[in-house]
């Protein structure tokens, strides 16, 4: 595992094809690190493995060195593409058969959903958490209910580890989300639906910048 607070979860995009209108995945990536944002999670669900591998093979050649690419669920192209880490969901992969095929310099995350999840993440070889969902969220609807700030704010006092928000979260929460703990936010409509995703992801940066005091 990394050391704490090594990663930049400041602003954390999560890819929706679907989204992104006249976009290629890699122009939206690319518009979007533009923009300020400091992850990339790479996540395609309906694609075949083939058009996974080739297209994660496409970022990683595209994305900056300092920018992590993280792939969500699949150890498999995590593995052959060299990605930074992986992402995992409670009815994924366990995190330490994650951890024993990707080794101690991987970044692995996990979302929770409860409070029981986020304390048996303790005993866990995960980087980070993410906090599913802050808000409602029309784009992933097979989650548990709603955290709210209130429990964002108490899952902060349960764990040191680095936390990053996600669902439903865009330019009207981001400040409240970090006030409330969270070390980041994740977005995937706030930035991959967005007319002009460079601006989009300037503003979001800039807003958790400013809860942060920097």
């Amino acid at each position: 595992m990394r050391p704490k607070n090594s990663i930049d979860l400041s602003l954390y995009l999560v890819t929706d094809r679907k989204l992104a209108a006249n976009l290629t995945i890699e122009e939206l990536v690319q518009k979007a690190i533009e923009g300020g944002v400091t992850v990339v999670q790479l996540r395609e669900k309906e694609c075949s493995s083939q058009k996974f591998y080739e297209l994660a093979l496409r970022l990683k050649k595209i994305m900056p060195a300092k920018i992590p690419l993280i792939i969500n669920d699949r150890l498999d192209i995590a593995l052959a593409v060299g990605a930074s880490g992986l992402h995992l969901g409670q009815s994924d992969l366990p995190a330490e058969v994650a951890r024993k095929h990707l080794g101690p310099e991987a970044i692995i995350g996990l979302s929770v959903e409860n409070f029981d999840q986020l304390k048996e993440a303790a005993s866990l070889s995960v980087d980070y958490l993410a906090i599913s969902p802050v808000f409602a969220t029309p784009t992933k609807t097979d989650t548990g209910p709603a955290w709210g700030l209130a429990g964002l704010k108490q899952a902060r006092q349960l764990t040191d580890l680095p936390l990053v928000a996600i669902g439903g979260i865009n330019e009207s929460q981001a400040l409240s989300v970090i006030k409330a703990g969270a070390d980041g936010i994740a977005v995937v409509s706030a930035i991959c639906a967005a007319p002009n995703p460079r601006e989009a992801a300037r503003k979001l940066r800039q807003l958790v910048e400013q809860a942060k005091g920097k």
